[in-house]
């Protein structure tokens, strides 16, 4: 209990309310909801920022970090536009309309969970640092790969809704 307890003191404050907001978020999701483009954005904005941070964090002593955030990131580009459901486009406000689905909380959860027990371990464990840095540093690219991909589907989406109004 008392090295719980030492983690979660030496855990920087940031940290909380950026998980309470991802819990939050993804309550909201389990509900169909009417938002625009830019908001709906705002989570995988997060998790690219925060992948792309822990890669621009600290000065490696070897390529292998950046090899592997690299490989994890091309791998999980792809995979992003095969999660991201369909949604509707109200015209004449020009937001989507999104169904409800648990899966953003669970996602939200895990890749937190994830991002989080890496950094615990890379902080804790000095010579488990090397394994802890290239699996961190792979979640990291993978979670900023994931989004990325998602974001880029869901303007393309957007961007096509629009479009194929214009014409009709």
């Amino acid at each position: 209990m008392r090295i719980a307890w030492q983690i979660l003191i030496h855990t920087p404050l940031w940290v909380f309310p950026l998980f309470g907001y991802l819990v939050w978020q993804g309550i909201k999701a389990m509900r169909p909801r009417t938002t625009s483009i830019w908001r709906a954005l705002i989570v995988p904005a997060v998790f690219i920022v925060w992948g792309l941070s822990r890669l621009l964090a600290r000065q490696q002593d070897s390529a292998w970090p950046l090899l592997s955030w690299t490989a994890a990131a091309l791998a999980l580009i792809p995979v992003g536009p095969l999660t991201t459901k369909p949604f509707e486009l109200d015209h004449t406000t020009g937001q989507i309309i999104r169904p409800g689905s648990p899966v953003p909380l669970i996602r939200n959860v895990t890749v937190f969970a994830l991002q989080y027990t890496i950094a615990v371990i890379a902080a804790v464990d000095p010579d488990g640092r090397t394994v802890a840095t290239l699996i961190g540093r792979a979640i990291s690219g993978a979670t900023t790969g994931y989004f990325l991909g998602r974001t880029i589907a869901l303007l393309r989406r957007s961007w096509k809704r629009q479009r194929s109004d214009v014409t009709m």
